[in-house]
């Protein structure tokens, strides 16, 4: 089995509705996105996924976050931002691009700032 992972940052503000805290003011974060990609199957030059698709793929979906209040975004305005929303929500995008019957989105980990992440992927 192999596990193909790549890294990629944006930044972006948010703000958590019904939080009991600081969080509920409008803040930002740079955040780490690591995708992990998992296959057994290798082509006929031996690569499992080419790098390139799977950055494309995950950019197409964080350009959409980068620079932005993710509070005002359509896909949050039923629920909080949250590094284990946006997780589940980037793990199910990814999914539905790159999953294929030999690849599969393995997980999808988000680090809001040192020391603190959220890892999301389904069994």
């Amino acid at each position: 089995m192999f596990d193909i992972e790549i890294r990629r940052t944006f930044s972006a503000a948010h703000q958590l509705k019904g939080y009991d805290g600081d969080c509920k003011n409008l803040h930002g974060h740079n955040y780490n996105v690591i995708a992990v990609v998992r296959t057994n199957v290798l082509n006929d030059i031996g690569i499992a996924l080419d790098f390139k698709k799977l950055k494309a793929a995950l950019d197409e979906i964080l350009d959409g976050y980068d620079h932005k209040n993710l509070s005002e975004l359509p896909e949050y305005s039923e629920v909080n931002p949250t590094s284990e929303v946006m997780s589940r929500n980037i793990y199910r995008r990814l999914s539905s691009m790159l999953n294929d019957g030999t690849i599969k989105v393995y997980s999808i980990r988000i680090e809001e700032s040192a020391g603190s992440a959220c890892t999301y992927f389904e069994e």
